[in-house]
């Protein structure tokens, strides 16, 4: 490892007059209201949309992810595959951290090592972005190389998700982190304070080396609530909020001084089963036997579900039918695989064939202030459920309660959503249903298990060639969802309300980035 105190860089005037904004002339604060608050400020730690959004105002990657999710340079300017298992990435010179310090590779190869450290007790680590590095090293102050064990394609949409800390806070524990200790990055937003469940208080970096940051404060302000969530934007007290409930998109459409900002969402909503233990504490059979182990069992549970009357009747329209867990366009996808019709009549047989003539009990478990209408979803398709001739009981919780629990397996069958945060296949695939084990499988909260699948989706992690990988994710995805790993149910849009004198570019990731508002020209 090269330590910076030994490192001498010299900077390009040219390049700094590029990358280098100077800090513009504004002169206002940004309020925001947010639908849950992180649960951590170590941005390494826990792989969650509320932890990694807020990350990504205050931490830059090597490479980011824009708007659509697309691949762009960051913290490296240019990357390269040097042989199949060799990467080597070039810094981007000039970088400043917050605290003054100049990045280099120093920095890179210490955040690397530093996702093992952060991985611990979390409920759904970073580890499988980093389990197929063999070693990183300093190959000189500004050039990073990768060895991995083997061909890695997509490593560059793996570390778009690891977060580059000062080396000297390589050995900082999470709990230090969120003392407010060490929350040290390179975006565009500086760390003030952070009040668990209530507020985060950053401020602009004028170092910021892309574009100058619009906000000399920002505050977010959490809000479970999604009623308060919008009487906060309506009063005044806050100028944007994200997760708009569907219920109150016309209010705020037709409201004066408030508009709203609707895009397509790469997070799906999907049903976890156990598909492991014989006896399940909350899915039960005349016998006692676990009914979710049954493929046929699987599939009529989700023929049993009538996607599009939820998406209109409870998400107002907000929402798209899920037959897969990516959306068209993305690496992985397979066109051949719809959502399943509502079908209640074909699920009964199915239930038949598998020996529940008379269906059986299940405890539906969910969050309740985690997604939106989450509870709403889940009531209603406990219902059709029941309809279905399964005898179903829905327990809702609060998601600081439930996702512990549900990492636990203490539940039985459960709802969750998953966004696709490499951009493609295997950043889904991998989390949900690859055979669980230390570093594989994280958020395999059913314990899923298929040689083929692994195998299939193990092809896609190596082949270099983009045409053989996708085919392979697409074997991936096609095998799961005959096996009906997880159900999915939908997809959601991502909706924000705001002041209508700024604008918002929406992301498919539904991350609120305080460097994505501008005030109205």
């Amino acid at each position: 490892m090269i330590s910076k105190s030994s490192v001498a860089m010299t900077l390009a005037a040219g390049l700094l007059s590029t990358c280098l904004a100077a800090p513009a002339a504004f002169a206002a604060d940004l309020k925001i209201g947010i639908a849950g608050s992180p649960t951590s400020m170590d941005p390494q730690f826990y792989v969650i949309g509320t932890n990694s959004a807020m990350a990504r105002n205050i931490f830059d990657g090597l490479v980011n992810q824009d708007d659509r999710q697309q691949l762009q340079p960051a913290l490296a300017t240019e990357w390269k595959a040097v042989d199949d298992t060799t990467w080597q990435f070039k810094l981007r010179e000039g970088v400043k951290f917050h605290d003054g310090s100049d990045l280099d590779s120093a920095d890179v190869v210490s955040s690397i090592e530093r996702v093992k450290l952060a991985s611990e007790n979390s409920p759904s680590s970073f580890m499988p972005y980093v389990k197929g590095i063999s070693s990183v090293t300093a190959i000189d102050p500004m050039t990073v190389e990768f060895k991995t064990e083997t061909a890695m394609p997509l490593l560059p949409n793996n570390l778009s998700r690891i977060a580059i800390l000062p080396s000297e806070e390589g050995t900082t524990p999470s709990s230090e982190l969120n003392a407010g200790k060490g929350v040290i990055g390179t975006g565009p937003y500086k760390f003030v304070s952070w009040i668990p469940d209530s507020t985060i208080e950053l401020s602009r970096n004028d170092s910021y080396w892309g574009k100058a940051p619009e906000w000399d404060n920002v505050t977010f302000k959490v809000f479970a609530d999604s009623s308060a969530r919008v009487a906060s934007l309506l009063s005044g007290d806050v100028d944007m909020i994200e997760q708009v409930p569907p219920a109150n998109i016309g209010t705020l459409e037709t409201n004066k001084g408030t508009a709203i900002v609707t895009n397509s969402s790469n997070r799906v909503m999907y049903l976890h089963m156990d598909q492991d233990r014989d006896e399940s504490p909350f899915a039960k059979g005349p016998n006692g036997e676990n009914p979710l182990k049954d493929v046929r069992v699987r599939h009529g549970l989700s023929l049993a579900i009538n996607r599009q009357a939820i998406i209109d009747r409870i998400m107002d329209k907000q929402g798209v039918p899920a037959g897969q867990l990516v959306p068209d366009g993305y690496a992985g996808y397979v066109e051949s695989l719809k959502p399943d019709p509502y079908d209640p009549k074909k699920a009964k047989e199915l239930f038949a064939e598998a020996g529940y003539p008379n269906g059986f009990d299940l405890t539906f478990h969910a969050s309740n202030d985690r997604y939106p209408n989450d509870s709403l979803v889940a009531q209603a398709i406990g219902q059709m459920f029941t309809r279905a001739g399964i005898n179903t009981k829905i327990v809702t919780l609060p998601k600081s309660v439930y996702f512990s629990r549900a990492s636990k397996l203490e539940f039985s069958f459960i709802m969750g959503g998953a966004a696709v945060e490499t951009g493609e296949a295997s950043g889904v695939l991998g989390p949900l249903l690859e055979t669980y084990s230390p570093n594989s499988g994280a958020g395999n909260r059913g314990r899923y298990s298929s040689a083929a699948f692994d195998e299939a989706l193990q092809r896609g992690r190596s082949l270099l060639d983009a045409d053989a990988r996708n085919k392979a994710l697409q074997e991936a995805m096609k095998i799961a969802m005959d096996d009906m790993g997880v159900i999915p149910v939908f997809f959601l849009a991502h909706t924000w309300g705001l002041k209508d004198s700024l604008s918002y570019n929406g992301r498919t990731d539904g991350y609120t980035l305080a460097e994505n508002v501008h005030a109205a020209k």
